[in-house]
């Protein structure tokens, strides 16, 4: 079997001029995806709707061909980046208009958490990654589950959270991976347990179904207080 050339899978006979005419057009094709961008007026990623991860795709798809494809002219991809501005401004105008059209491309904001417990209907959806969710609880320094009275998912990824007061804190599951290792199908001794699916704590002495989701596994519940 012969092996390849690595100066085929690399370079493939290209010449400096080509080079050249890339690094023009890619630069031209980046500073126009730029200026999109800008006139979108948003400011990071992370306020993006699904709606513009959507126009951010097409974009890169139609600025990506024109930056190495002798074959691709500019104007070509300039026209598609101006039926895309005008779609966007179209559709953007027409979610302001009308909450239908908004929730029908936007989403909406869904509860995660309710009163110190996971709320079942999103315990049970498949979209839903419950350790994604715990990494940003971490992140804004939640323990566990009985420190957040109601957390909600934005339409563009951002959580929402709001805390129980320190004289309120409820017992509730764990989040942090070691206490969280402890989970069991078994409880060793009688104690307040918090079902790892839906977060439920009940004072449980021996093995049993939860009395909220139906499942059976668990985990020991703490109160600790959260500090900011």
């Amino acid at each position: 079997m012969n092996k390849p050339e690595w100066t085929t899978i690399f370079l493939n006979d290209l010449d400096l001029s080509l080079t050249l005419e890339i690094v023009i057009r890619t630069v031209i094709m980046f500073v126009l995806v730029l200026l999109f961008l800008r006139s979108t007026g948003k400011k990071g990623v992370r306020q993006l709707s699904i709606f513009e991860v959507a126009i951010i795709i097409a974009l890169g798809s139609a600025a990506g061909d024109p930056m190495f494809n002798q074959d691709v002219a500019i104007l070509p991809a300039l026209v598609v980046f101006a039926v895309i501005l005008m779609v966007y401004r179209l559709i953007t105008y027409l979610t302001s208009k009308s909450e239908k059209v908004e929730r029908l491309l936007e989403g909406e904001p869904m509860y995660i958490i309710e009163e110190g417990k996971f709320s079942l209907s999103e315990a049970g959806d498949s979209n839903f990654a419950k350790d994604e969710f715990f990494a940003e609880m971490r992140v804004q320094n939640i323990e566990h589950l009985g420190q957040v009275r109601i957390a909600v998912l934005e339409t563009n990824g951002q959580v929402s959270f709001l805390y129980y007061d320190v004289k309120e804190t409820k017992q509730g599951l764990p989040i942090f991976p070691k206490p969280y290792s402890l989970r069991s199908e078994h409880i060793a001794q009688k104690g307040l347990y918090a079902c790892t699916r839906c977060g439920n704590v009940e004072e449980l002495e021996s093995k049993q179904q939860c009395t909220r989701c139906g499942k059976h596994e668990w985990v020991p519940a703490i109160n600790t207080i959260r500090t900011v």
